[in-house]
């Protein structure tokens, strides 16, 4: 039935009840066997990580990244190869979204929500792939391991690759995802890539690409420029001098969610394998355009480092659906937010009225009204 709204407060439930189901499974000391063969875990760095792939600590083993760069390749143990080649063909925009194994409740709030596979109104296809690494719990890791390949069997939207799942090999997440589009998903017009704790307003993003060419480059979001690296080790962003010693990062786009056409993700894929590997993704990404000559565009409605309240609105709600309403993506939401956010943005009860205020706001916006 396309992308329709779902007003069901069970399937809410459904998600809470499951997690807590994985919880206590995770707490039993039975050992569930593991359906997916997984072999010894590999990947650039040692780091640990909780739930979310948190930022990594200023003790990085910098030094050993570098060692290890040149083993750019890891095995896929959990592939979708019918993803973009069923009845329905490739889609029009595929959406890939960065999780870690953990974040079950996540994933299903963004498939019960603005991430819903199918036909738009406006009759374009719609497709979801979720990219996971290897956790580096080896506890947890039966539990999970089982977990994805369920989540593998149900919905067909899980791509898992044998590396850890940390902060820094986010960027192998990148490379493997722009393989993986080159290898499986060719012909996918455009791509929405982003974090798992973003809302994205889906019918804001096809109207956008309404009037582009799918065989053009294209590159969207919320573009970062003059960065400096971040040299105090006490930042989670510390980057030493000796990984980069140039003064600025090239332009790049905010991590949290952009959108490229199929046309730049395939050139990227190329770009990619002439630049060395950078442990910090978005900036590697801004280093693989830089290396294509493609200057990215910025797009107010992406905000992808939240939404902080004007000075000239101090009352203002910042989660009001009419403040949504003409955004694309904003990060940092949590799940019972996104859930409640596309309810209300999909209830024909709430109405929204232009403003005044509006003028005095960083972007277009309206007000709501019962």
């Amino acid at each position: 039935d396309g992308l329709k709204n779902e007003n069901n407060p069970e399937s809410l439930l459904s998600v809470v009840k499951a997690e807590s189901l994985l919880q206590a499974e995770a707490r039993s000391s039975k050992v569930l066997k593991t359906p997916v063969k997984l072999k010894k875990r590999v990947g650039n760095n040692k780091t640990p990580t909780k739930a979310s792939v948190s930022p990594t600590p200023f003790h990085f083993d910098f030094e050993g990244y570098l060692r290890k760069k040149d083993q750019r390749e890891f095995e896929m143990l959990i592939n979708q190869p019918e993803k973009c080649s069923g009845p329905e063909g490739a889609p029009y925009l595929l959406i890939a979204i960065k999780s870690v194994a953990a974040d079950f409740d996540k994933r299903q709030v963004v498939r019960r929500t603005w991430g819903r596979e199918g036909v738009a109104l406006n009759g374009v296809s719609i497709m979801i792939v979720f990219l996971l690494g290897v956790p580096q719990n080896a506890t947890a890791l039966p539990v999970w391991d089982k977990l994805l390949t369920y989540e593998s069997r149900a919905f067909r939207d899980i791509l898992l690759w044998n590396f850890e799942d940390t902060f820094f090999n986010l960027t192998l997440k990148e490379t493997h995802f722009l393989r993986w589009v080159n290898t499986t998903c060719s012909k996918a017009k455009f791509i929405f890539k982003g974090d798992v704790d973003v809302y994205v307003n889906i019918e804001n993003i096809l109207e956008m690409l309404g009037d582009r060419e799918a065989d053009r480059d294209l590159f969207i979001g919320d573009i970062i420029i003059h960065a400096k690296p971040i040299r105090r080790r006490s930042s989670k962003y510390f980057v030493p001098e000796f990984m980069y010693g140039q003064g600025m990062y090239p332009s790049y786009a905010g991590g949290g969610g952009f959108v490229m056409s199929g046309h730049t993700a395939l050139r990227l894929h190329m770009a990619c394998k002439e630049v060395e590997l950078f442990p910090i993704d978005d900036v590697f990404l801004g280093m693989c355009l830089l290396r294509l000559g493609l200057q990215p565009t910025r797009h107010k409605g992406f905000r992808t480092f939240g939404i902080v309240r004007p000075s000239a609105a101090p009352r203002l709600q910042v989660y009001d659906p009419c403040f949504y309403k003409h955004l694309m993506v904003v990060h940092g939401l949590t799940v019972p937010q996104i859930w409640l956010m596309w309810n209300l943005l999909h209830d024909p009860g709430v109405h929204c009225h232009s403003s005044q205020a509006a003028a005095v706001l960083p972007f277009n916006t309206e007000f709501c009204r019962d």
